[in-house]
């Protein structure tokens, strides 16, 4: 069982000692040619025009800050707040149906998360979520209903 693995480990390392010798060898002859000065360097010309197409599937329209077809609006009652004082984000969407989860995103190393804070859509496409705040320094933070996210809202906690 032993030498079987040292056989193993034998063959892998002679095995990548010589892809490696191959493509060091296959890029110092690349690096080496120069191209002569003899013959002329193909210089590019334009042969027609670009046309864009489709490929696969459709891209999402971008509304606010998410990829989805709708948009959500996001307001702070304050942009400055005490330690342990609440906030009311209130706003209202389109092209999302009423009941939908409403949640709180928050800024945190570089990433989205959620907060605890949640409602739903009511009726005439409105949300109003409280939360309180207890870090000291610039929350960044946004609303999401399904997919449809609101743009960054900034509130400073004192």
């Amino acid at each position: 069982m032993n030498s079987t693995l040292r056989s193993r480990c034998a063959k892998a390392i002679g095995a990548g000692a010589l892809s490696v010798a191959l493509l060091s060898a296959g890029a110092a002859g690349a690096f080496a040619a120069s191209p002569s000065a003899a013959s002329p360097s193909p210089k590019p010309h334009m042969t027609g025009t670009a046309k864009p197409h489709m490929t696969g599937m459709p891209m999402p329209t971008r509304t606010g800050m998410g990829m989805a077809n709708g948009s959500i609006t996001a307001r702070a009652s304050k942009a400055q707040v005490k330690a342990g004082q609440a906030v009311t984000f209130t706003g209202r969407a389109k092209g999302v149906k009423v009941g939908t989860k409403v949640v709180l995103l928050r800024m945190h190393n570089g990433k989205w998360t959620a907060l605890k804070s949640s409602t739903v859509l009511k009726n005439g496409s409105s949300y109003s979520l409280v939360t309180k705040f207890n870090n000291k320094g610039k929350e960044q933070l946004r609303v999401m209903a399904g997919k449809v996210v609101s743009p960054t809202v900034v509130v400073t906690v004192k």
